[in-house]
């Protein structure tokens, strides 16, 4: 089959019939055209449809070491630095086609099953462990082009350090039973993003946070299995029209509950279980870290670029780029666009070959990178809410332009380069961003992508190579 177009892959989500359900009811019908996903089916559609473009062909896919067809190429598991640039290039076009806003457009987890499977030889003799399995769904998702969602987090019970669940009934997903078939899992796991709206769901746990063996397991079942069930979080859509809600009528990305209820998972689909040792060691040995960030970070790099447009945009429409303050403020969203790039080209000039052969970015760069974007994006933000202030609030829809105001609107909200229709235009895709529930859900998601920024500031300091500075002290101070 190899990479699939976009009607491939909106037929394929409407024949999967995934027991989802929001606002209390079960969802039925075809997803593309339910108006809680059907924005966001059809703005995926579109990345899928730029790999059949003759112009970028080439820069999307590759030829499938298996069929020769052409795959997608954040499939790509690289071997040189040629290479890993080719993966950057294709992240860019689809994280340009949507400017950096779909946080789980289908490379990410594309680029998380690659580094699990370019890394599966460390499970070779791991008790319960099966990286014959994690392979082969591996290829089978590059050959059909599947997508994936993917769920990690147990539910917010009890975050305190030394909390135990010792319930009957889990609340926390977990092994209740295995046999001949497969392992029986029961319990829910949070926050699986476009939960439901694709081929399959990859389940991992990570296991310095694991208390118990049974909650310690990854595999990936299709969405549409028997017992599963997501539960949508309330929309953030705040209606059809990409003239009042530019961003959410298009890249809402519903976040979802998952449920299994005691779901079987065939032995095919395991890749290990009840092991806690594989899983606090196996996300620290293999690419995931190296491999995903680098992913990110590309996507945040583009969205901080149209971050930077949209803001100097909304400062022409008004005329207040003369003022220091003004300037100082953009400053800001340079200096951290700039400083996103050097980290980005170190990671890629310093990328090694690791023990399997793979050419992987250095993960120092990258994690730099993933504890100042949870900062500055906020910052960000609200720089464009300082200098779009109450313009950002007094703001009609546009059925008020096409009705007996029009008049009014036109004379009273020009800006000093834009008529009013284009000032309000501009300004709702600032609030969208910024203000809306779809904006803020954004400025939450890009400050805890990769967990508490706490602990991904104690990781980076407790694996930085300090030693050696104090060494160079030591060495000065003849100690």
């Amino acid at each position: 089959m190899g990479a699939i177009s976009g009607q491939q892959y909106i037929d394929r989500i409407n024949q999967l019939n995934p027991e989802i359900w929001a606002d209390g009811k079960r969802i039925s019908g075809l997803l593309s055209e339910h108006p809680l996903f059907k924005g966001l089916i059809l703005s995926k559609a579109a990345l899928y449809d730029l790999q059949h473009n003759p112009k970028i062909k080439d820069e999307l896919t590759f030829p499938s070491p298996i069929s020769g067809d052409a795959v997608g190429l954040s499939f790509l598991a690289p071997k040189t630095k040629e290479d890993l640039l080719k993966r950057r290039k294709m992240i860019e076009h689809w994280a340009t086609h949507t400017h950096g806003i779909m946080g789980r457009s289908p490379d990410y987890l594309n680029t998380v099953l690659m580094s699990f499977a370019s890394s599966a030889d460390y499970l070779k003799g791991k008790e319960k462990s099966f990286p014959e399995n994690l392979i082969r769904l591996y290829e089978t998702a590059r050959e059909k082009d599947l997508t994936f969602t993917h769920t990690f987090i147990t539910p917010q019970v009890n975050r305190s350090q030394l909390h135990l669940e010792n319930g009957e009934s889990p609340i926390a997903a977990r092994v209740i039973a295995e046999n001949e078939q497969g392992i029986v899992i029961k319990g829910a796991r949070l926050l699986a993003t476009q939960g439901g709206l694709t081929d399959e769901v990859l389940v991992f746990s990570i296991g310095k946070f694991i208390f118990n063996e049974e909650e310690a397991f990854a595999f990936s079942i299709p969405s549409n299995t028997k017992g599963l069930k997501f539960i949508c979080r309330d929309s953030f859509i705040g209606g059809e029209s990409d003239f009042d809600h530019p961003l959410s009528s298009s890249y809402e990305e519903m976040d979802s509950i998952v449920v299994f209820d005691n779901v079987l998972v065939p032995w095919e689909r395991v890749f290990f279980y009840n092991n806690g040792d594989v899983a606090e060691e196996f996300l620290e040995k293999c690419s995931f870290h190296a491999f995903a960030k680098h992913q990110v970070l590309i996507r945040q790099i583009v969205k901080t670029e149209f971050i930077l447009g949209l803001t100097e945009l909304l400062i022409k429409t008004i005329n207040v780029r003369e003022y220091q303050h003004i300037q100082e403020k953009m400053s800001e969203i340079i200096i951290g666009l700039e400083t996103l790039r050097a980290l980005l080209e170190k990671s890629e000039n310093h990328a090694s070959l690791d023990e399997w052969g793979n050419m992987r970015p250095d993960v120092l760069p990258l994690k730099v990178a993933g504890n100042l974007f949870s900062k500055i994006y906020p910052r960000f933000i609200e720089i464009m809410q300082l200098i779009g202030a109450s313009g950002m609030i007094t703001l009609p829809t546009e059925q008020s332009f096409h009705s007996p105001i029009r008049k009014d609107l036109d004379q009273y909200l020009q800006s000093a380069t834009k008529p009013a229709y284009d000032r309000v235009k501009i300004f709702r895709l600032a609030w969208d961003l910024s203000m809306s529930a779809f904006g803020t859900r954004q400025t939450q998601y890009e400050r805890y992508f990769f967990g508490d920024p706490i602990r991904l500031s104690s990781d980076l300091y407790l694996s930085y190579p300090v030693n050696e500075y104090v060494s160079k002290v030591n060495h000065f101070l003849k100690l």
